[in-house]
Order: C-alpha cells, then structure tokens, then sequence
C-alpha cells in the first residue's frame, strides 16, 4: 500500500500541492484525474522522488519513504512512467529497455519474456533507435522499460496523450491484465473520463492543488466528475 498524507508542495513561492492525502492499494487501479495544471503531475513528482515536499509523509509498504532519493525509491519497487514518455531517443529499443536493469540485482538483469508477450510491437524493433520510434511505440517502450525494473508499484502520467485509438486499447488492455495479477499497486494519472472508468476501482479527482472527489468507482457521481474534468 502507497500512502501519501497531507502532503504540500511547492515551486518557489507557487503552492502546486495543498494537504493531499490519497491511498493507492496493491492490485487496484487508482486514477487521479483533472483538467490540465491541477497538480495531477506534482502528485506523481512527490510520490516517485522527483521533487522534494514541503509538508507531510509518503509511505510505501509500511516504510516512511518522504526523505528518500529517487534513485532508492526505485530500488524499493516504485516505477515511473512520465509524462512525454522520456525514452531515450539515440538508443535502441534494447538498450532502452535494458536501462530498467539499474534497479536490479546482476543474476536478474534480462528483460523478460513476458515484455515482448504484453507488447509484440517492440520485439521486432530492438535494434531500431528510440526516437525512430512512433508517439505510441514509444509509449509502449516507456511503459516496457518501467516494468522490466519488476516494479510493485507503478505509476503511469497520462499514458493515452497524443496516442493513436488502436494503442490506446493496447495499453489499457495491459494496465487491466497487470490490475489483475493482484501483485502491483497502479497509480494512473488521466484527463479521459471514459479510458479511467474502465480501469479503475477508486478514483480521484483535483483541481488546484486539491483533491476535491475521492471514491470507489461506482460511488461517484458520473455527471459530477465530468463536470469537475470539463474546461
């Protein structure tokens, strides 16, 4: 179990987080969803290391993980997949996925079979350079990479943006079979409505640095969360 309570964080002076408090559990999908610049990424900065808090904890399976860098974090079984998916453009498509290894013991650095099971795409393209790539390859390659690192805990930053239909059912598809394992916690950030209902068992919603609905699925009110994701 992941849980963030009442956490602020802040660029400067500017407060992009306000006593956030959210719990994301293993074998669940949990998505925080809201229009654009609500904090929905600070979340995910906070939780993964990448930007330090000003107020409250983060634990994660029971240990307080608030002061801890990025780099043990990931040791610790947490998995970043960001915004703009960050693969690395002059590597291939191996050596992307083979970067996951830093995490990992020597006897356990090999990709796993499974990757090429989950996505098909990447394994006839492994000697191709990352940024040869197409929006949705890459996608996919990010989200490989992240789990080769054998994550407990993953965390995907709008992972349908700018994303072909036809992939984006691929990765939804992929996010339901590792929901089903029982063995991961997800974190899913979202701005689509119906790609987050489809996944997801609890749902989280922000705006301004708050968090304004939180619930089961099918607690929340539909027309209500809409509303709250609308421009």
């Amino acid at each position: 179990m992941l849980e963030v309570e009442k956490v602020d964080l802040h660029y400067g002076a500017a407060i992009a987080l306000r006593q956030v408090s959210i719990t994301v559990n293993v074998g669940a999908v949990t998505c925080l969803l809201g229009r654009n610049g609500v904090g929905k990424t600070s979340m995910l900065r906070a939780i993964v290391g990448a930007h330090p808090i000003s107020a409250g904890s983060i634990r994660w399976e029971g240990e307080n993980i608030t002061k801890l860098p990025m780099y043990d974090r990931a040791k610790r079984g947490i998995a970043w997949v960001p915004q703009g998916r960050d693969i690395f453009p002059l590597l291939t498509v191996k050596e992307n996925l083979e970067t996951g290894f830093a995490v990992l013991p020597r006897g356990q650095r090999k990709v796993p079979d499974e990757i090429f099971d989950l996505f098909p795409v990447l394994k006839t393209m492994l000697g191709r350079r990352g940024g040869d790539l197409s929006g949705g390859q890459q996608q996919q390659l990010s989200i490989a990479r992240a789990l080769v690192m054998k994550p407990r805990l993953i965390v995907l930053d709008e992972p349908t943006e700018g994303i072909q239909p036809s992939i984006i059912k691929d990765i939804g598809r992929v996010i339901a079979l590792l929901r089903s394992r029982g063995d991961m916690a997800i974190l899913l950030v979202e701005q689509y409505f119906d790609f987050a209902r489809e996944l997801a068992q609890t749902m989280v919603v922000m705006d301004r640095g708050d968090i304004v609905l939180s619930g089961r699925r099918e607690d929340l009110d539909e027309a209500d969360v809409r509303r709250r994701l609308s421009v």
